[in-house]
């Protein structure tokens, strides 16, 4: 499988981190969020990505620059304007030939892609989504299901409610693009309605953050000192 990595967003809930940083160069103990997402592409096989980029798009490409040290093949797609989740994945299509990945460059998880692939080709769905069970899935995407089959998405409910969250962890077929409008456009909002039925849940262990305020970015950095062999970092204490 190939895979796209969505880095265009500007991480405006982490200033001050991200007043110098665009956000997927935020640093997680000892590296750039970022640079997990591609290391673990490449531990499940993947090594054709494409990096959608936009805020401080230059600074991300300077870091990974071809990808090579990293043993992957990186190729860039840079926004002039914001295009939105799906539509900056659409403006990449030119780059894929076979189902890939999409993945958030911004997200910390130790999500095993090569059995999200092989679920993803089991079911024959144009779609699956890999979810995350919370206890307050405030400000997330809600997703209901039914025999692994999707049904439907409740988008950021304003009350704590338990349940299923879209982790914005994805894998497609390459028919999704003929789905995807022309323009600005986002997955949960103008794709996702559209494929009723043809989407899968992949309900793997996994840990997933989205370090998406300033609490939850230390809270994650927090976890990953505590269990760094799940995220393959051997570190060293003093006391």
């Amino acid at each position: 499988m190939q895979a796209i990595i969505m880095a265009g967003g500007k991480g405006s809930r982490l200033r001050p981190l991200t007043d110098e940083l665009p956000k997927p160069l935020v640093k997680i103990i000892d590296k750039p969020v970022m640079e997990y997402v591609i290391l673990n592409l490449a531990k499940a096989g993947v090594r054709d990505i494409a990096v959608t980029v936009g805020y401080k798009g230059e600074m991300i490409m300077d870091y990974f620059k071809d990808g090579s040290r990293f043993g992957v093949d990186l190729t860039y797609y840079s926004e002039s304007e914001p295009l939105g989740t799906a539509g900056g994945v659409k403006a990449a299509r030119d780059f894929i030939c076979e189902d890939f990945f999409v993945l958030s460059a911004d997200g910390l998880c130790n999500i095993d892609l090569k059995d999200f692939g092989e679920y993803h080709k089991k079911t024959g769905k144009i779609a699956g989504i890999a979810v995350k069970r919370l206890t307050d899935a405030r400000g997330f995407g809600l997703v209901k299901c039914r025999n692994g089959i999707i049904t439907s998405f409740l988008e950021k409910p304003a009350i704590k409610c338990s349940g299923w969250v879209n982790t914005g962890i994805y894998a497609f077929k390459e028919g999704i693009f003929d789905i995807i409008p022309d323009g600005f456009c986002d997955f949960s909002y103008d794709v996702f309605p559209l494929l009723s039925g043809d989407m899968a849940a992949y309900k793997g262990q996994f840990f997933w953050s989205d370090i998406g305020t300033l609490p939850k970015y230390y809270s994650t950095n927090e976890y990953v000192c505590t269990h760094p062999t799940n995220f393959g970092l051997r570190l060293e204490y003093s006391y």
